[in-house]
């Protein structure tokens, strides 16, 4: 599993998730990253258009998804927002990543997305509705992406569940501390043997 940072880490095992109009970033030297709408931190700078012209800016080889715009905890508004760009997003070289957020089921538009982000929140993220649907991602050989990691316990969660990739902050506080522990978590991952549930 890869692990994403919002800050920049220099260590081989660490990418980034880079996110639209919040301060200045830069890939460096990440071997991998991914990309962020950014609409809900600065709702007020976020649009369509200058988020594929931001986007024209990065190298797409190295980059695991772009996320289309989403709306925190609401399936329903996110699907609407998100349908119009997923293609967009394709077309300029990157694969799209589709958020699933609250009250989201497996009836996706599968074929319109390469990377399916679970979002929402905590409460929903752990119900076994999230969980239905990592299940179809992989039925559907999508990428599986889950955000807000910042523990162990939710590491061991989303690793059972087939997750491919996550992102968290938990590297943004005290990194010189907290890098050794999450390699420590993803050694702990290497060293135990989980049960098989992805095609649950």
């Amino acid at each position: 599993m890869i692990y994403l940072s919002g800050k920049s880490v220099e260590h081989p095992d660490i990418g980034l998730m880079m996110s639209f109009n919040v301060g200045k970033q830069a890939i460096g030297n990440n071997k991998v990253w991914a990309a962020d709408n950014g609409c809900f931190a600065r709702p007020d700078l976020y649009s369509d258009d200058k988020y594929l012209d931001w986007l024209d800016k990065f190298p797409r080889e190295t980059c695991l998804f772009a996320t289309a715009p989403d709306v925190v905890g609401n399936a329903k508004e996110t699907l609407e927002r998100s349908l119009p760009l997923l293609p967009k997003i394709r077309s300029i070289g990157y694969k799209s990543a589709f958020i699933a957020q609250d009250g989201a089921s497996i009836n996706l538009p599968w074929e319109e997305f390469d990377c399916l982000f679970i979002g929402g929140t905590t409460t929903w993220k752990l119900s076994q509705s999230a969980a239905d649907i990592m299940a179809e991602a992989k039925r559907n050989r999508k990428w599986l992406h889950v955000g807000r990691v910042n523990s162990y316990r939710r590491l061991s969660l989303i690793s059972i569940l087939g997750a491919d990739s996550c992102d968290g902050t938990f590297l943004a506080f005290g990194p010189d501390k907290n890098l050794p522990r999450l390699l420590r978590w993803f050694e702990k991952l290497e060293e135990q043997t989980c049960l098989n549930l992805k095609g649950v």
